[in-house]
């Protein structure tokens, strides 16, 4: 098993370890200390050595942050978590719902106007540390160590896999090839990248540093020349120094910033992403310095065919996996005994014979009855609730393959749906089928078609807290940027952009819907009548069934029953050969004309 069901949240733990810190802050006359969720690559994953804001509050969400002062320690968080953070963190911490309440201003109504802040400054980029100096101007922000490591007797020590060759057959480039592309693009002398899935891309390398993402820890200068400066821990590279070849310099991980200290500008750095020590070293050393993107991340979001290929071999092998899973669930579920841990095992366990499962894409989602409304809950020997009947069941997983990262959500019903859980479902649905049967100008950024997921939620006055996709990578990491669909995506949508589409309704306490397919940014062939302008449309890569017991027809519109009937027929010539006799029939059924 990949998944661990130990009880990583203990709540009762929080307030003695929040005790010591402020002791700590005391004694250096410390009125605030920030505890992001974050490491020194900036990425959104990180290694169990550096959790420390679970191992402090016992949060153990994707995202948020904690200020702790002498009297409150805020612990901010999105819409996707203000359920679960009442579950895992003590009374001692005072949820903040974020980004509705920035910390600057939550900062100057806690703390007196000459109040000293101090932060861990490889853990904060250099565009948060800058907006908050802005914005807290008759405050001190102070760098110093992190006081969270100070207090952590036994904190893991940093992950130790060596880093391996991610083949050309995979890759689609080489990364001889991808150094020069970029460089092309680059008006500075060099740029500095610290984050491990851009890394692992220009380079062709993957690694085990962080858990559900194959991505190695470094940090990497990217010269003018298209020569790279490697940093890693000693020996973790050993084993592809032949693959990197003489362009691809090799340093350790601790020589780093004295490397830094000799380049000649300017240097790009990415202020979303560098850390504020990079910045502030190389301002000490005075070489110019240039804010920009990260050269590697909009490149990488843009696979190529042979990734694209890729992702679709992946699908095809992943969904043959969870039909087979849905057809066990459909047999076992209404006989009562099965759990929420019962139905992970079993779905990792039909990924495991694919025997083609690098890991899976991250700890899988198992919400039934009222933990489906937990956006983001993972099953634990603590939580772990028996599946009732007549009750949702919301199932969130994913696969790590070699030639594609995979990520699907189906809600299935346990027994006979009520009129409203059908109801919510359907909207669900027809949120989901209009992304996918969106076409759009090219230009046009996630945030315009978030809109189309919602309307029909929005109609019966719901909505949902998360945004409507997000970007996948290429056997990397499940979530990447810039692509998304949501309405902060910005990023204009291009041709081999994949993403998820997810749309999702929660009732608190009662039920949880999200439905989620992976599609692909493609050019759109031209209609007869129209315009001779460039329009993009998406391809759908995810071939599974959706619940029809949940589908509410009434609601539909014609477009939309042709569209679901459509995808179920293709679902079943895409995946029916390749399943057993047993799995075929429930198939057939499942997609069954509407």
């Amino acid at each position: 098993m990949f998944q661990s069901f130990e009880t990583q949240s203990s709540p009762e733990q929080g307030p003695p370890r929040l005790a010591a810190m402020r002791q700590l802050m005391f004694e250096r006359d410390l009125d605030c200390f920030l505890i992001p969720r974050a490491d020194a690559h900036q990425g959104e994953y990180v290694a169990p050595r550096d959790a420390r804001l679970e191992w402090l509050t016992g949060f153990t969400g994707s995202a948020g942050f904690c200020a702790v002062t002498s009297q409150i320690a805020g612990i901010f968080i999105d819409g996707r978590y203000r359920v679960q953070v009442r579950a895992e963190v003590a009374t001692e911490f005072t949820p903040v719902h974020w980004p509705e309440q920035q910390l600057a201003d939550w900062l100057k109504d806690q703390l007196p106007e000459e109040a000293t802040v101090a932060f861990d400054p490889w853990l904060h980029t250099v565009r948060e540390i800058k907006q908050l100096r802005k914005k807290l101007d008759t405050m001190t922000l102070t760098p110093c160590d992190n006081l969270v490591d100070a207090i952590w007797a036994d904190q893991p020590g940093p992950p130790t896999a060596p880093f391996r060759e991610h083949p050309l057959e995979q890759s689609g480039e080489s990364h001889d090839n991808k150094r020069a592309r970029i460089v092309e693009s680059m008006d500075e002398a060099c740029a500095i990248i610290t984050l491990p899935d851009s890394i692992a891309w220009l380079l062709n390398i993957r690694g085990d540093d962080i858990p559900r993402n194959p991505v190695p820890q470094a940090f990497a200068i990217l010269h003018d020349t298209g020569k790279v400066d490697l940093f890693v821990q000693d020996g973790k590279a050993i084993d592809i120094s032949a693959h990197l070849g003489p362009d691809v310099y090799i340093g350790a991980a601790s020589q780093f910033l004295d490397a830094i200290d000799t380049l000649t500008g300017p240097v790009r750095i990415d202020p979303n992403t560098c850390p504020e020590i990079i910045a502030t070293s190389l301002k000490e050393a005075e070489i110019p310095v240039v804010e920009g993107r990260d050269p590697c991340i909009l490149p990488k979001a843009l696979k190529n065919e042979t990734e694209i290929a890729g992702a679709r071999a992946a699908h095809a092998r992943d969904a043959v996996a969870v039909v087979q899973f849905l057809a066990w669930l459909d047999t076992e579920a209404p006989k009562g005994a099965l759990t929420e841990i019962d139905v992970v095992k079993a779905l990792e366990g039909f990924r495991a014979q694919t025997n083609a499962l690098r890991d899976i894409s991250f700890d899988t989602i198992c919400g039934s009855g009222p933990n489906g409304a937990i956006v983001h809950y993972r099953v634990n020997e603590k939580t772990n609730r028996q599946i009732g009947q007549d009750e949702l069941l919301l199932v969130d997983s994913g696969g790590q393959y070699v030639d594609g990262t995979t990520d699907i959500t189906r809600t299935v019903v346990i027994g006979t749906p009520t009129d409203e859980q059908r109801a919510c479902y359907t909207r669900v649905l027809q949120g989901m089928i209009a992304i996918s049967r969106a076409r759009f100008p090219k230009g046009v950024g996630g945030q315009h078609l978030d809109a189309l997921a919602r309307a029909p939620l929005w109609m019966a006055g719901m909505d949902y807290d998360h945004g409507t996709g997000h970007g996948v990578g290429s056997y990397l990491c499940v979530h990447e940027g810039p692509q998304g669909i949501s309405r902060r995506s910005e990023t204009a949508l291009q041709a081999g952009m994949i993403l998820s589409n997810e749309p999702g309704y929660y009732r608190e306490g009662a039920f949880g819907i999200r439905i989620e397919n992976l599609i692909v940014v493609r050019d759109a062939p031209p209609i007869e009548g129209g315009d001779n302008r460039a329009m993009l449309d998406f391809e759908t890569l995810t071939h599974v069934p959706f619940d029809r017991r949940l589908i509410d027809t009434d609601i539909l519109s014609q477009p939309e029953r042709d569209w679901i009937d459509r995808y179920h027929a293709d679902t079943l010539e895409q995946i029916r050969p390749r399943l057993d006799a047993f799995v075929q029939t429930w198939l057939t059924e499942a997609c069954a004309p509407l």
